[in-house]
């Protein structure tokens, strides 16, 4: 019996240590200054909510900017901070750990918070936000 409690425990407490997100706004030379470019910092363990907040980022980018994407003016990537190549790129841009970050030029807004609270049960408030913030931007 106790051996369950403990599995129980570890199997509600381990999604939540791994999704510990980055905060901290940067302003580093990164990205090009003509072009809007969002990424979602992950690890490959990751939970419903996590998997939520890469969803709805990227299909409001594609839903908000059609024509943009289309033309190459934004752009959406998922980036796996385990592989070499997410390694590379979070390093370049001072992401250390599971981040939802938008940058054009210097700038970078990272939207994470809003991400975890709003994605799942008010997608269309973290929508609202994602526009007002990538608007910012352009």
């Amino acid at each position: 019996m106790r051996t369950i409690r403990i599995m129980l425990a570890l199997a509600v407490f381990i999604p939540v240590i791994a999704c510990s997100a980055q905060t901290e706004k940067k302003d580093i030379k990164t990205g090009s200054a003509d072009k809007v470019e969002a990424y979602y910092f992950h690890f490959t363990a990751r939970c419903m909510t996590c998997k939520t907040v890469e969803a709805q980022a990227k299909l409001n980018i594609e839903t908000l900017y059609t024509e943009q994407v289309k033309q190459g003016k934004i752009s959406f990537q998922s980036v796996n901070l385990d592989e070499e190549s997410g390694k590379a790129l979070a390093e370049k841009l001072k992401v250390y750990g599971q981040t939802l970050l938008v940058v054009k030029g210097d700038k970078q807004i990272i939207l994470t918070n809003e991400g975890f609270m709003y994605a799942v049960r008010e997608p269309e408030k973290f929508k609202a936000i994602m526009k007002e913030k990538i608007d910012s931007l352009m």
